[in-house]
This record gives structure tokens, sequence and C-alpha cells, in this order.
């Protein structure tokens, strides 16, 4: 059984049949929200940034919402592999007092993880990477979006998901994008044009807080409520708006990577209850996407990948086993990926989009 699939746009094969892999290669690099689906790509982010992207001598634009701008992080340290594996560690160990935690000790939790992925230094060096220009994304809420956990705040997602259900161009209503990222990077258009998008200056002052934003799911954890550069407001999970991310809009004289943890996509975190929006597969002639087969997922345990639901449905001691497991199945999609680079045929395998 193969773990690892390959799916690759016309003019990104042209890319690849012309050059190979390569250090240089890819023009961006995308990262989706996901909570813990990031477990089943951590070893295969090890192979890429310490095999592909190693010496890479131009910038890489890597943009993420939630937990990809976190794995973008661990990407951006001295040494990204032991960061890698000090994150994935911590991740692991979390625990909780009970099957329902409340916002305040899933909040410290985070913030836990998050001083565990960066350290004393980390926040400086995804600030000022030689090459790997960090793209965070955040919400900021509008009108009762902006507002602290309750009544208000409910409503406003309520209303922002009835309008998104009548159109995603009713979402700028509610919430504004806006993006951490290094002074020298230029906005990413048309990837995120709309949705009124502000830039600001990511600095060794604002990456903790940015990170924490771009995962911060209303009820889920707190929101933050200032970030040095961009002022004041209530800043929410990037994923609100940019889950998967319109691949559709990838600049099209580039060619973007994409780890992801399926071969489907949905665009905006509201989309996921939108069956005629969520889980779709998308054919765009820029992008590589590598992701597990479904034939792979289907043989972990559960029949699945971990995700967030686990913590209320499975037991502490199972999720902890059961998380393992992926984890250790998912060096199967490392070792393939690491074949591909390395291999004769740099499109050995890919399904053409």
């Amino acid at each position: 059984m193969k773990a690892l699939e390959l799916r690759v746009g016309k003019t990104a094969a042209k890319r690849l049949e012309s050059e190979g892999w390569h250090a240089d290669l890819i023009d961006g690099l995308i990262g989706a929200s996901g909570g813990p689906k990031w477990l089943i790509l951590g070893r295969m982010d090890r192979v890429l940034i310490a095999d592909l992207l190693a010496g890479r001598s131009r910038p890489l634009d890597a943009v993420g919402s939630s937990i990809g701008s976190w794995r973008h992080a661990a990407m951006a340290q001295p040494d990204p592999v032991e960061a890698y594996d000090r994150f994935e560690k911590a991740y692991l160990a979390q625990s909780y007092r009970s099957a329902k935690p409340s916002v305040p000790e899933i909040t410290q939790v985070a913030l836990w993880l998050m001083n565990s992925l960066l350290g004393e230094q980390g926040g400086h060096s995804v600030a000022t990477h030689p090459w790997l220009r960090s793209h965070i994304v955040t919400a900021r809420g509008k009108g009762l979006n902006a507002q602290q956990p309750g009544k208000r705040l409910i409503a406003g997602m309520g209303m922002a998901a009835l309008g998104n259900a009548v159109s995603r161009r009713t979402l700028p209503a509610s919430f504004q994008r806006v993006v951490f990222a290094p002074e020298q990077a230029s906005p990413l258009r048309p990837l995120l044009d709309g949705f009124d998008t502000q830039y600001v200056g990511l600095s060794e002052a604002n990456v903790f807080h940015a990170l924490m934003a771009s995962g911060a799911i209303p009820y889920v954890f707190e929101g933050v409520y200032e970030i040095e550069g961009a002022g004041k407001g209530a800043f929410w999970d990037g994923g609100i708006i940019d889950y998967h991310f319109d691949l559709q809009r990838l600049p099209r004289d580039e060619v973007w990577l994409y780890p992801h943890f399926s071969n489907r996509t949905t665009v905006g975190w509201f989309d996921k209850f939108l069956p005629w929006r969520a889980d779709q597969q998308v054919s765009v002639d820029q992008l590589i996407m590598i992701c597990p087969t479904d034939e792979f997922i289907a043989s972990l345990p559960f029949g699945k990948i971990p995700d967030r639901r686990d913590f209320g449905k499975i037991p502490e001691s199972v999720r902890e086993t059961y998380w393992h497991r992926c984890v250790d199945e998912s060096q199967r999609l490392a070792d393939e990926f690491h074949q591909l680079i390395n291999g004769s045929n740099p499109l050995s395998g890919a399904i053409k989009l």
C-alpha cells in the first residue's frame, strides 16, 4: 500500500520535469489549519525543511493559518528538526483535567505548547529567518465578533455563519484578514486579496501573539486583544477566513507546495458545515500537493488521522496511544517523500491535476 499521494498541476509538472526536485524549485509554501491533524505531517515536514530546502538561496513565502503557521515557525528555527521533536513531544503529552476542559485551561495549554515550540529565542528566528518569510494569517473580528466571549460574540459568529452559507462574499462584514509578515515580504496577491487585508510587520515583539491569534478558535481558545504593530482588536483564528486557503488564487506564474493531510480542501472554517463546499478536490496548475493516500488514512487506528474531536470522544490514555501510533505510521510518508525527491523520476506516481 502506497502511503504518499503526489498531486501536480500542469505548470508545476512542467517545472518538475525540467528541473527535478531542488531547494529553489518552489516559490511558496502553504500550511493549513487543522489542529491535531498536523501530527500526520510532522515527519514529512522534517524531510522538507532539512533535506529538500536545505541550501535554499532565495526567499520562500510560507503562508499559514492556525497550526499551519505554527509548523512554519518550527521550520524557521536554527535547528528545525529539534524544534519539531520538541513541539511534537509536548503536543502528544498535553492533558486536561476533564473531558470538557474550560477555555482558560485550553488556552493555558496552548500557551505552554507555543513556549515549547519557540523556546527563548524562537520568536527572533521566525522574524529574522534569512529566507523563510512567514506570513501568519489571523482574522480580526468586526462588530459583534470584536467582542469578548459572551452572548454578543455568539450572535456575531452565528450571523457570520448564516451569511457565509449564502455567500462567502458576506464574510468581510464580520472579519478582516490581518497578515503578519516580514517588512521585506511583498503582499501575496491574489492569494490573500480581499477581506480588506492588512499587513503588519512581523517582529520579535509580536511573533508569539500573532501565532497565538492565528490559532485562537472562538470558544476554544481565548482571543488575542492587542498585538504589537496591529493595535487593539479581537484577533481570531486565521482559519475562519483561510481554513485551507482558496487555491484558485495562487499566483499564476509561480509554483506552490502544499503538504496537506488530505487530497481535499475546504476554503474557510464556516464552509466545513456546508456539504456543497466542504472537502473539495481542486485542480490548480501551479500546485504541488503531497498528502496521505485515502488507503493509508483508512489503515490508521479508527480509520482516520488525529483531529480536535478526539479530545471529547476518546479517553485520554487511549487518545495518547492512538496519536503516538499515527505519528509512528506517518514515518512512511516521510520515507516515501525522501525517496521521491531523491529518485530519478520527479513525478513518480503523480496524479496530474
